[in-house]
């Protein structure tokens, strides 16, 4: 049905849309920063361009065929990530997921893969919300999901707020969380498409003429559990930013971009993150084949680092003046 009243939509349940403009300013300032170093670190030089003294392992030059999720399974896995990173289950026995305009095509899209839901544009915001409300909606959500979401926060809401009220007791669900350590689905592409960015790090060193090309799959959160299983599966690293107590993925290395490009090379982003990503893969390429360099590869590489994200720069620069809903 369509979606009725502004109180439960401007209410404090759906600060989760403050929250993602949070992470899109966060994610720009990742990408736009070229950073100036004194100090030098164990790394080697070639021909004044700085190239970390691990082995670059060789991806393939080909780009799988992007795909959506093919079947419930995977569509469910997806979602799963998506609402862990970006949705709420709120008191109002909805599910409100958060998606920036940009993006509003994928919000158009799980509406209609899904069969149920209202795609609303937040008023003199750049933001769009797709809000399910409806029980047949609902349980056709929660049972594409059941064992598949990894938050233990988001999944206490699906219990308390959907699953125990009257609506829902002749249900009968068992509703489970995902504690393993399987990651062959799609949860992390959704979770990605959330929360994820990618970076490409220009680092100048004073007493160096060129600059250190560092790759980050970056993913911000307030706990760092759910990070701890990703750098298992990844390797990485995690830190934690005391002005914005949150923890940080950082893959940091070449060897854990490596993993992440075989992932998503099964496993598609959905949002327009996945132009990002493409760019971020073919600096991997450029940096495996030496083309970093030359100064046409550099260039090439500085070209993709303005571009890299660039939906994302645009759509903070416009919500800025977002408060929370």
């Amino acid at each position: 049905m369509p979606y009725a009243g502004t109180a439960s939509l401007y209410s404090s349940e759906y600060s989760i849309l403050n929250d993602t403009v949070k992470k899109l300013e966060q994610r720009s300032k990742s990408a736009g920063n070229i950073l100036t170093i004194k100090n030098e670190t164990s790394e080697t030089l070639r021909d004044g361009v700085v190239v970390n003294s691990e082995n670059v392992k060789r991806i393939s030059d080909h780009v799988s065929k992007h795909l959506k999720p093919l079947n419930n399974e995977q569509l469910g896995y997806y979602l799963a990530g998506l609402i862990d990173g970006d949705g709420h289950f709120s008191k109002a026995e909805q599910l409100v997921l958060v998606f920036s305009s940009p993006d509003a095509f994928l919000a158009y899209y799980l509406k209609k893969r899904l069969g149920y839901g209202n795609v609303k544009k937040v008023k003199d915001k750049n933001a769009y919300l797709l809000i399910i409300s409806n029980k047949k909606g609902m349980l056709q959500v929660i049972n594409l999901i059941n064992g598949k979401l990894r938050k233990k926060h988001r999944f206490d809401q699906v219990v308390n707020n959907v699953l125990n009220h009257n609506k829902y007791t002749d249900q009968n669900i068992h509703f489970t969380l995902d504690s393993s350590k399987n990651w062959d689905n799609h949860w992390l592409a959704g979770f990605s498409d959330a929360d994820a960015s990618f970076q490409i790090k220009i680092i100048k060193r004073i007493t160096r003429n060129k600059p250190e090309i560092r790759l980050n799959y970056q993913i911000d959160q307030k706990s760092d559990l759910l990070l701890n299983r990703i750098k298992q599966y990844l390797g990485g690293n995690i830190g934690y930013r005391k002005s914005q107590d949150t923890f940080y993925y950082g893959s940091t290395n070449f060897g854990s971009a490596k993993k992440v490009i075989e992932y998503f090379y099964q496993y598609h982003l959905q949002s327009r993150k996945h132009i990002s990503y493409l760019r971020w893969r073919k600096v991997y390429r450029l940096i495996q084949d030496k083309e970093h360099l030359t100064e046409k590869g550099l260039s090439i590489i500085i070209k993709m680092k303005s571009l890299l994200n660039r939906h994302e720069e645009d759509t903070t620069t416009q919500d800025k003046v977002l408060t929370k809903i």
